[in-house]
């Protein structure tokens, strides 16, 4: 079948549907039709014409039919109170139970739009008043085929609009339950999106602020100099030079992680962490900070293998403190780092002596939320606070589980 008798033959289902008015008056014409067909079709047995009385019943039953949906029950008390008007007063042969068809249709109405309890009640006391009525007033024996048909029929019709009931609520909660999956996918999905552009955010703020920092610093210095020491500011340019390359290099390796997987120009040289600590102080040591690592190389070695998201964030934190020290700590100020590896966490520490603004006094600073949200991402606590009992400077430590976020 072609596309366009598909549409041709949808376009009346879909006009019907909006006019339900008019479907059930179409649908009330054709049990009538049924009924008329079914009386007439009783002659071959031997039977009467139908009566009158008989007509005028079907015909008022049926036209009950025209608003099953606006009072579904009322048109089943209407249409069994017709059909046990023709049971009650037929007099020549059986009654005839072909008006029984509206029953049939204002029964399985009922059933399909009511909840089961209610349902199964309308269903068997329509079942049992129809079927008691023709077996007691109806010509005998009371086990006749159209006293059972009747039987079956109503008792179907219940039974009928009972499944598409069920089925309509199943698909239902179906339905719902899809809808409810994709809205929760479409949450995760921005979940997921905003963590990302959190954590490149923290890495470009780490990397940027550190070697700008530095930059700064020195390209200061080379200014001052420049015409009283020019030995002293062409190496203070060449540190500017050596810290320039570097933030290129890390934000190459950061601007990489966007880049889809497989793509040949994606970043392979790991990310930074304590084993180059060492270069990170001594870029500090060239920009006039004095840092000293507790326990020198041993105490790094000593930390031993660390897991890829604990080293990295072991070293920005390290990193972000002491660029916060540099930045606020003031002129002389010294920093001190201590790491210490416990069998279930790592600890780092950072204090200084400086007697400048805390870190992040500044306005618009995000570097200590940054770090706080970093290690937390991680399952660990990270306190940035001015130093216990009353001593100058200031303390940043983070404890960072190794065994993952719980």
């Amino acid at each position: 079948m072609s596309s366009l008798a598909v549409s041709g033959m949808a376009r009346p289902h879909r006009w019907l549907r909006a006019h339900p008015v008019v479907a059930d008056s179409l649908l009330a014409v054709a049990v009538f039709a049924i009924v008329l067909i079914g009386s007439f079709a009783g002659r071959d047995r031997g039977t009467q014409p139908p009566e009158a009385g008989f007509l005028v019943l079907s015909a008022l039953a049926c036209a009950a039919l025209a608003a099953r949906r606006a009072a579904p029950r009322t048109v089943l008390g209407v249409t069994s109170a017709l059909t046990l008007a023709e049971i009650a007063t037929h007099r020549a042969g059986p009654p005839r139970t072909q008006i029984a068809m509206a029953v049939v249709v204002a029964l399985y109405t009922v059933a399909s739009r009511t909840e089961r309890p209610a349902a199964w009640r309308f269903s068997l006391t329509t079942v049992a008043g129809l079927t008691g009525a023709v077996m007691v007033l109806g010509a005998p024996p009371w086990y006749s085929p159209e006293n059972l048909g009747l039987f079956a029929w109503t008792a179907l019709a219940g039974a009928v609009g009972d499944a598409v009931r069920s089925r309509r609520a199943y698909v239902a909660a179906i339905e719902e339950r899809a809808v409810r999956a994709e809205r929760t996918r479409e949450e995760e999905a921005r979940r997921r999106v905003a963590e990302e552009r959190l954590r490149i955010a923290r890495e470009l703020h780490d990397v940027v602020a550190h070697h700008i920092a530095l930059v700064n610093v020195q390209a200061g210095v080379a200014s001052h100099i420049m015409d009283s020491r020019p030995d002293q500011a062409k190496e203070a340019l060449a540190h500017v030079r050596e810290a320039s390359r570097s933030a290129l290099s890390e934000l190459r390796a950061t601007v990489g992680l966007l880049r889809q997987y497989g793509d040949p120009e994606a970043p392979t040289e790991p990310a930074p962490g304590l084993g180059v600590l060492d270069h990170l102080v001594d870029g500090f040591a060239r920009a006039g900070l004095d840092v000293r690592v507790t326990g020198g190389a041993e105490a790094v070695a000593a930390v031993g293998t660390l897991p890829a998201a604990v080293d990295l964030a072991a070293y920005r934190v390290v990193q972000e403190a002491l660029t916060n020290v540099h930045k606020h700590a003031g002129p002389g100020a010294r920093a001190e780092i201590t790491l210490t590896r416990g069998p279930d966490a790592l600890s780092v520490t950072v204090l200084d002596d400086g007697t400048g603004c805390p870190p992040g006094g500044g306005p618009g600073g995000h570097g200590l939320l940054g770090m706080r949200e970093r290690v937390a991402a991680l399952g660990g606590e990270c306190v940035a606070a001015p130093r216990e009992g009353g001593a100058p400077g200031f303390c940043v430590r983070a404890t960072l589980p190794l065994r993952g976020r719980p």
